[in-house]
């Protein structure tokens, strides 16, 4: 096994012709800072054009949880300044998520425990995601002034009917057997095996697909699919109030469950995670998306209902945010181009 250079809270190694990337900041469930994906980023450039290395592993170390996101804290103290930190971090977490998704070699990401946000940015590019019975995947964003990005627009407004923006709006968890419903991963796996399935693929790098396939298991049932033609019915619209007016008129207990979870939710970010999804839908490239996103998020990362979530769930864990709009009628359309016009080109997120 080689070591090769990345920060300390990512373990870089090359394991026979595997190159391997592993999150080690258990403390903070592996959640990504500017560092971390500086040195992915990297690495994973060094063994493009390295001949020797001929896939790409990617999990985490050791505790719970695959990646539990960003760095919200350090975001949300750079967003209640010059928001010059919080700007860097996304720009190069973009970059991250684009090479993984054009990287030509081929990449797997074992979606073990928790994958929410920046994690779910990191696995859903990959070839192949692994999802277990520990796997929590989400995009809980709106429960903290922010919004699915990391090329959220792009994956979710691609699932099956109104999947994707009912899992944008109440930042449902999905478990591993949800994920694969979905399409979300690739294969199911029992996490007991996984340091097998891993050295199989260190032994044998040119045939995941068919290590994986082997050690697949039978999913178990997708709990969310009972409640799929509510869903494409009850979330149907692109307008959020018109989201809430079904919620309420269906009358029925698991309806009423969804708004009463929308209702603790910041009404802008849930316009812009709406907004997100029906452009994302036509988007023309990944990159287009990753532009697009860095974009909303400069401006959303500094915008009141950021700070004062990440404040109320995350520091004072009062659970109590006071979102300002505080409804939906408030959230103009108007404040929504603002959040979503294109930056000038000096400033604008491009491709490493």
């Amino acid at each position: 096994m080689t070591e090769t250079t990345a920060p300390t809270e990512v373990i870089a190694a090359v394991e026979g012709h595997v190159g391997r990337l592993r999150l080690a900041r258990p403390r903070q469930l592996h959640a990504l800072n500017t560092a971390m994906c500086q040195g992915m980023l990297d690495t994973l450039e060094a063994w493009r054009g390295d001949m020797a290395v001929e896939a790409i592993i990617l999990d985490h170390a050791e505790g719970r949880g695959f990646c539990a996101g960003g760095d919200i804290r350090m975001l949300a103290d750079s967003g209640a300044a010059d928001g010059v930190a919080a700007r860097a971090f996304f720009f190069t977490e973009y970059r991250l998520n684009h090479r993984l998704f054009t990287y030509a070699k081929p990449t797997v990401a074992f979606m073990d425990g928790i994958t929410m946000g920046g994690g779910v940015g990191i696995a859903l590019p990959c070839r192949f995601r692994v999802a277990t019975e520990n796997t929590r995947l989400a995009m809980p964003e709106t429960g903290i002034g922010l919004f699915p990005d990391v090329g959220g627009g792009w994956y979710l407004s691609r699932l099956p009917g109104r999947m994707g923006q009912f899992i944008a709006l109440t930042g449902y968890r999905l478990d591993g057997a949800e994920c694969a419903a979905l399409g979300l991963a690739t294969h199911y796996l029992p996490a007991e095996r996984l340091d097998e399935v891993k050295a199989a693929i260190v032994a044998a790098p040119q045939e995941i697909g068919e290590v994986l396939d082997r050690f697949a298991i039978p999913t178990p049932d997708a709990r969310i699919l009972d409640h799929r033609d509510a869903i494409d019915r009850l979330f149907a619209s692109d307008t959020l109030e018109e989201v809430f007016a079904a919620l309420q008129a269906d009358g029925g207990e698991w309806a009423g469950q969804q708004l009463a979870t929308l209702r603790t939710k910041s009404p802008q970010a849930m316009k812009v995670s709406l907004r997100l999804l029906k452009d994302g839908a036509g988007m023309a490239s990944f990159a287009d998306e990753m532009a697009r996103e860095y974009a909303v998020a400069a401006r959303v990362v500094q915008r009141h209902d950021f700070t004062e979530g990440v404040r109320a769930v995350i520091v004072d864990k009062d659970n109590a945010p006071r979102w300002n709009p505080a409804t939906p009628e408030d959230v103009t359309g108007h404040l929504i181009d603002q959040i979503f016009a294109p930056l000038p080109e000096a400033e604008a997120w491009t491709p490493a």
